[in-house]
């Protein structure tokens, strides 16, 4: 069964957020670390992966991401820190 995300980039803690939704997250991550990608997340360098959330329903996914992006930026912190509140890069370490 395919499984899809919902993640949160930033550049650092407080900084620029980004939310997305994608079947491959790794890869996905790896496109904004390395900046393979044309739009919001390379021009605020967008490359820490601070919070993600998996579903095997893309509608779900998708669904979810609007919610989120729709939230006041005070919520979105609020959901960051609950479950990363030093805001640690969650895919630090998945590359070479």
């Amino acid at each position: 069964m395919k499984t899809y995300y919902v993640y949160i980039m930033t550049n650092k803690k407080n900084g620029t957020l980004y939310i997305g939704v994608t079947g491959n997250l790794e890869r996905r991550v790896y496109e904004h670390k390395q900046k393979l990608i044309e739009g919001f997340t390379k021009k605020y360098n967008l490359h820490k992966l601070v919070y993600y959330e998996s579903g095997t329903d893309v509608s779900s996914a998708i669904t979810r991401e609007k919610q989120l992006k729709k939230w006041l930026r005070k919520w979105k912190i609020e959901l960051i820190e609950k479950e990363n509140p030093d805001w640690v890069d969650l895919a630090n370490d998945w590359y070479e």
